[in-house]
């Protein structure tokens, strides 16, 4: 048995290829708080870190679109912080092949799976300048959260319908 390649669309059958390229990546925001330095790296108590994600997205021009991928660290003892990095990650992407009310999925998986490892690299890099060992994210799923927003959505729209 021979594996041939996939019949590429005939001409005129109204199949349509979806292609995405990256335009540029680059960060749109970087911030770094350390406002207990430095009595903050005497302290023998681990921190608790809380890790907070958002998402953006936005056509900029025919066929290309503007993704950011927010992340805010925040690393606490008790009441005090220790230190806060907010990275937004952007990127310009071009989709064609697609409308633009059909790109949703694109813009909410795999254009920020695309930005993740640079803003996990951004945010590590500034907790070290900021003289703490770095932090390391764990890779996101971005498909299960999209997944998970549109049940969110699903279950409010069918509740809104019963009320």
């Amino acid at each position: 048995m021979t594996d041939s390649p996939p019949a590429a669309p005939a001409p005129g059958d109204g199949t349509q290829t979806v292609q995405m390229s990256i335009e540029k990546i680059y960060v749109k925001d970087l911030s770094l708080e350390n406002p207990g330095a430095p009595q903050s790296f005497a302290l023998r108590e681990s921190p608790q870190v809380e890790v907070g994600l958002r998402t953006r997205a936005e056509q900029v021009e025919p066929d290309v679109y503007e993704c950011v991928l927010t992340i805010t660290v925040t690393a606490r003892v008790a009441d005090k912080t220790v230190f806060l990095v907010e990275v937004a990650q952007a990127g310009l992407f071009g989709i064609r092949g697609i409308a633009a009310a059909d790109a949703q999925p694109i813009l909410a998986v795999h254009c920020p799976t695309v930005l993740f490892p640079y803003a996990r690299e951004s945010v590590a890099d500034a907790t070290t300048r900021a003289g703490f060992p770095p932090v390391q994210l764990a890779p996101i799923n971005f498909e299960m959260l999209y997944q998970q927003q549109l049940a969110q959505l699903q279950q409010q729209a069918a509740a809104a319908v019963t009320s």
